[in-house]
């Protein structure tokens, strides 16, 4: 296990997960047997080979710099939840770039086979995000959602801000569709925290409504 306590204009952090030291090793050894969460941890640096408008491109973690970005990960190609859930993505691809998001699905599957499945699938045909492909397991282990028995992953969400923090991460069952309405407002709820200091966003917050501003007062008042 390893253990990091780092201060970044992001805000404290520490980790012990052993999938995050895959990553970022180096950190003694301290506090066995705990884990930490990844928020507020830096994405870890990978390079990938991904399917993205009809061409075959190299992604790296640089290129996720400068932006806010979702990495999707989904178990496999030429399956039955996946597609339902990557679809949804692609009908809101639209607007999450014009909120400054980019979106990255994630498989265990290779690039070839991302193109296969675009070919083959009207759901996928209307993917325009790029597909990474992550074949040895590299990224999904230095996230934590590899299943290494089966050598898949687990429908996890990471949101990244555009330093490259983690500011979500959600990891589902592989049984468990998602809902991009909601993947949405959630990032419009961590935009707009970034951008207003001292403000937080109650549940089902959507812009446009009332937010909070923790204070002394407010103690019991809600």
């Amino acid at each position: 296990m390893g253990y990091s306590n780092k201060s970044e204009n992001t805000g404290t952090h520490y980790n012990n997960n052993e999938n995050y030291d895959a990553a970022y090793d180096g950190y003694p050894d301290m506090y066995p047997g705990y884990r930490s969460t990844l928020i507020n941890t830096p994405l870890p640096d990978f390079k990938a080979q991904a399917f993205w408008n009809n061409e075959f491109k190299t992604v790296t973690s640089e290129d996720l710099k400068g932006k806010w970005s979702v990495l999707f990960f989904y178990p496999a190609d030429f399956t039955f939840v996946c597609p339902t859930e990557l679809e949804d993505l692609a009908d809101h691809y639209n607007e999450l770039k014009e909120m400054g998001v980019e979106v990255y699905s994630v498989s265990t599957d290779t690039h070839f086979v991302h193109k296969a499945w675009y070919d083959t699938s009207p759901s996928i045909g209307k993917i325009k995000y790029p597909m990474l492909a992550d074949p040895t397991g590299h990224l999904s282990r230095s996230l934590g959602v590899y299943i290494e028995d089966e050598g898949l992953a687990y429908r996890g969400t990471f949101v990244a801000n555009p330093e490259g923090y983690i500011k979500l991460a959600e990891v589902h069952d592989n049984g468990i569709g998602r809902n991009a309405s909601e993947l949405l407002r959630k990032i419009k709820a961590a935009q707009f925290v970034a951008e207003h200091e001292g403000e937080v966003c109650p549940a089902k917050w959507n812009p446009g409504d009332t937010t909070l501003k923790p204070s002394l007062d407010l103690v019991g008042k809600i």
